[in-house]
């Protein structure tokens, strides 16, 4: 099946892109979702989270100790990185287990993954979006949406991999900014995902 990527950084409002896509019928995964999901779930994960981070990193009744594991990664890109190397293959595994069941009907399906391109996952796609919107309008729609300030948002920003460094890796792009019709860009994505999963060799 047509496998189509799609990420956008902190506040680009890929979210809303996506449910765009869900009302014309094409089933998304989201990844996001799912690695906390599997962070609970997954028992070869749980086990190799708290072999590398320490029991501590969940309380007796299984639920992630987000406060012990956020002191360990923030601030510390190696941390974070063993981290993201025990995450990423569970959900590449959920992944897969997803597509197995997706509607065999559906012309193609959506990845949505804030880490679509550092965790490599762009790889398996055959094409891949990155929403954007200008910087003001992201760390806006972030204060106002988990009530943090600006420099709290710029803090978390400059640890994301930089829009222009995802435009280089990306096919197509969605501008996000309340003065763009995203209906109208995502219908016209849509008929050329239409033909492109129809005629794969074109």
């Amino acid at each position: 099946m047509y496998k189509v990527g799609i990420t956008g950084g902190i506040g680009s409002g890929k979210t809303t892109v996506c449910k765009v896509f869900e009302v014309l019928g094409i089933p998304i995964f989201y990844a996001d979702t799912e690695a906390k999901n599997m962070m609970v779930e997954d028992k070869l994960l749980i086990e190799a989270i708290k072999s590398t981070f320490g029991e501590e990193s969940y309380f007796e009744e299984g639920k992630l100790n987000n406060k012990h594991i956020a002191g360990i990664v923030f601030n510390n890109e190696a941390e974070l990185a063993k981290l993201n190397a025990l995450v990423h293959p569970a959900v590449f595994r959920a992944f897969d287990r997803w597509e197995a069941n997706v509607n065999a009907n559906a012309p193609y399906t959506l990845k949505e993954a804030a880490l679509l391109f550092e965790s490599g996952s762009y790889k398996i796609c055959d094409t891949t979006i990155l929403v954007t919107a200008p910087t003001d309008v992201k760390i806006n729609r972030v204060m106002q949406r988990d009530n943090s300030t600006a420099e709290q948002v710029k803090a978390r920003m400059d640890k994301q991999m930089s829009d222009d460094e995802k435009a280089k890796m990306a096919n197509h792009f969605i501008m996000n900014d309340e003065a763009h019709s995203i209906i109208e860009r995502v219908l016209a994505l849509h008929k050329e995902f239409l033909n492109l999963a129809a005629n794969p060799l074109s």
